[in-house]
């Protein structure tokens, strides 16, 4: 499993090969992912989650996402190290991904790693974003549930972030709870609940934890759960699911198309036409529409000279 992550990380066609061998074994992992703002407690949350699923006999795997460094492209990986208890157990793998410059508090690399897992056989995957905000949102495209995790004091920036991570949430955790203000926060968390309540008739419950002290942990589990089955009688998991692959094989071809499109016109043609613009000697939106019609007509040469 560990092998296989790092190929995802660093030989990808390994690793689709490897996805399309077992593609009938997908699908079975409850992924879950944890987002919040930096300081929020999120890898020890995650940690006692961990441990209160596993009590209750699941296994899981979680990946565990770090910022990656704008200038080296490296990253410290320390969530590991924070978890040290559970990351020990024979139900439970851990991994630290770095997110590799990936502005949605993800590593590119996660949703290959998320499948390799469940195709493992994991009954949970949890996902730890690295905790930068409002880019955070990519945490959707990959979850079934989604917990913010808040914690008091944070005043101001729950408006702040309003547009943000916490529009995402399927529950919400108000850590540190045993810290002045915690009950503020929880109220402005429901009031902001009750002003804009979920489309989707669950109701988002709003959870107090200590996770040093693993308090609320075992009512967060149940909220997890009771989430799980919520999506699953009410067909919104087969929506979620369907919508998501859609995405994905969306993804995958514009990708394709334009590592097509740049070796048929040449990478550097880009830059030629990007001086032509600044220059105002040419549109941009002209200049994409001749680059188009220069494309297709170089496939529809290519297409011919094939079938000859």
């Amino acid at each position: 499993m560990a092998r296989a992550i790092s190929a995802a990380e660093n030989d990808p066609p390994v690793v689709q090969a490897f996805l399309r061998e077992h593609s009938q074994r997908l699908g079975r992992a409850r992924i879950v992912g944890i987002t919040g703002p930096p300081g929020a407690g999120k890898s020890t949350l995650t940690g006692c989650l961990a441990a209160e699923l596993v009590n209750r006999g699941f296994s899981l795997g979680l990946l565990l996402v770090d910022p990656s460094s704008p200038f080296t492209g490296g990253a410290i990986l320390g969530d590991r190290l924070r978890l040290p208890d559970i990351a020990q157990h024979p139900q439970v793998f851990v991994r630290s991904m770095s997110s590799r410059g990936s502005m949605g508090g993800l590593s590119k690399a996660t949703s290959d790693a998320v499948k390799l897992l469940d195709a493992f056989g994991m009954d949970f995957v949890l996902i730890e974003t690295v905790g930068t905000g409002q880019a955070e949102t990519d945490i959707v495209s990959v979850a079934d549930s989604v917990i913010v995790v808040a914690v008091p004091g944070l005043g101001d920036d729950i408006q702040a972030l309003k547009a943000g991570i916490l529009e995402i949430a399927d529950l919400f955790v108000v850590n540190k709870a045993d810290r002045e203000g915690a009950e503020k926060t929880e109220r402005e968390l429901l009031h902001m609940l009750k002003m804009q309540p979920s489309s989707s008739g669950w109701t988002i419950p709003v959870i107090r934890t200590v996770a040093t002290k693993n308090e609320g942990i075992g009512e967060l589990a149940n909220k997890l759960l009771a989430h799980y089955e919520f999506l699953r009688e009410s067909g919104l998991l087969l929506r979620q699911r369907v919508a998501r692959a859609e995405q994905e094989l969306k993804d995958l071809l514009r990708s394709r198309m334009m590592q097509e499109f740049e070796r048929l016109m040449g990478p550097a043609l880009y830059r030629d036409l990007a001086q032509e613009i600044v220059a105002g000697e040419q549109s941009l939106y002209d200049t994409a529409d001749k680059l188009w019609q220069q494309f297709l007509v170089r496939i529809t040469q290519k297409g011919g000279s094939a079938s000859d």
